[in-house]
């Protein structure tokens, strides 16, 4: 039998990350290229105990079905956790657990576009929100970055063009793939924007917690005091993303009809998940087991960033101040796919810049490295196959790598 795929999923372009990832089965692939927390920064027995304690306290509990919003009493956990810092989820709030960082993307976009409908987003962008984007027939409206976040220009240009998008979605920390951080000025003109033409913000977070350097910025969403923000935000980066556990704080009646979809979707969050998070909540010194992983992607991200300096002169980039990601322009001598290409045949996996634009064919000189999964030892080879194989296409000297 042949099966006809839909217009909208015929369209739609398998990720080159993941192509690129099929290959991490292999051992001596030395990977820049993934976007995975480090596994020595996941709590292991902290999960494990949790996880026996509850089984033997509460066996049904963890194991029956549950509300669709989420277990009312992780539910409360997740808020206490979230306004720890700033207030992130208000009393006009509804809070939804949800299946990964995703999910609320998915959800969403499902409840405000209709096909044909566009979205504004940042360019370049995390590859994985553009194909969820388009998955529902969207038309993606790229809005250039500038050093401290988005073009406010180029924003309102598309928030007032005939067609307004439905909504705009930004990563303001770390931002994947630049590792970018929005200022707060920025963040005040967003929201600015947002309440003058009336078109939402979607702001994804999973990375505003890994903060190694620098000033904590608030987020969009604790600056908003009406309902023009949708906050996203992740457990993945700061426990493990096996539990594929993350949650939306957004307007009620959004918030609404996005439990509706997802009762479509998977009826309700992994329950096992939720209770084992929300006991870790309770249990652990989450900001002492945060500041730790945070100081362990600095280290990583230093080393890079001085073993480029001293090994890829030629290379232009700003060392990230938290988050997992760094963003590095080739001369524009050297064509960025030939030099993926040089890399992987030397067993060095990173990422073309282009595979995060709207446009994937469009000219970009930059690489996305990743320096969260990556050993210490890895990031020192795979640093020095760079070194060799820039050499190599600028035409000089180099030895065997």
């Amino acid at each position: 039998m042949e099966y006809t795929l839909s217009r909208n999923m015929s369209g739609m372009k398998p990720s080159i990350i993941r192509e690129i990832l099929k290959q991490m089965s292999d051992p001596s692939l030395i990977s820049f290229a993934g976007g995975n927390p480090a596994p020595e920064s996941f709590p292991e027995k902290e999960i494990a105990a949790a996880s026996a304690r509850l089984l033997a306290q509460d066996p049904a509990g963890m194991l029956q079905y549950s509300v669709t919003e989420g277990v009312p009493a992780v539910l409360e956990q997740v808020r206490r956790f979230a306004n720890r810092h700033e207030l992130r989820v208000r009393g006009q709030d509804a809070l939804l657990l949800c299946t990964g960082s995703q999910q609320v993307l998915d959800l969403a976009t499902k409840c405000l576009c209709n096909e044909g409908d566009t979205i504004a987003v940042e360019e370049p962008a995390f590859l994985g929100a553009y194909n969820t984007f388009r998955s529902y027939g969207a038309k993606l409206a790229g809005v250039p970055m500038e050093e401290d976040g988005v073009s406010l220009a180029a924003l309102e240009a598309v928030f007032a063009a005939p067609e307004k998008p439905r909504f705009f979605y930004c990563i303001p920390n770390f931002q994947n793939p630049t590792g970018k951080t929005m200022s707060l000025a920025k963040r005040r003109g967003v929201l600015a924007l947002a309440r003058k033409y009336g078109v939402p913000v979607l702001e994804d977070d999973p990375y505003g917690e890994l903060r190694f350097a620098g000033a904590p910025v608030p987020s969009i969403k604790s600056l908003d005091e009406g309902n023009s923000v949708i906050y996203a935000a992740s457990f993945s980066k700061i426990l493990c993303p096996g539990m594929r556990l993350a949650f939306c704080a957004c307007d009620k009646k959004l918030a609404g009809s996005m439990v509706v979809a997802k009762q479509g979707s998977d009826v309700h969050t992994n329950v096992w998940a939720q209770r084992v998070c929300a006991e870790l909540l309770r249990t652990m010194d989450m900001d002492a087991h945060i500041r730790a992983v945070s100081a362990m992607y600095g280290r990583k991200a230093a080393l890079m960033a001085r073993l480029l300096r001293e090994k890829c002169p030629q290379l232009t980039f700003e060392a990230p101040q938290g988050g997992m990601f760094l963003w590095a322009e080739l001369p524009q001598a050297v064509r960025v796919p030939e030099f993926v290409q040089a890399c992987l045949e030397h067993r060095l996996a990173v990422i073309p810049g282009s595979a995060f634009y709207v446009d994937g064919e469009a000219p970009c000189q930059g690489v996305r490295l990743n320096f969260s999964t990556p050993s210490e030892e890895a990031i020192r080879r795979g640093t020095d196959i760079m070194a060799q194989v820039l050499k190599r296409l600028l035409g000089q000297s180099v030895c065997s790598v």
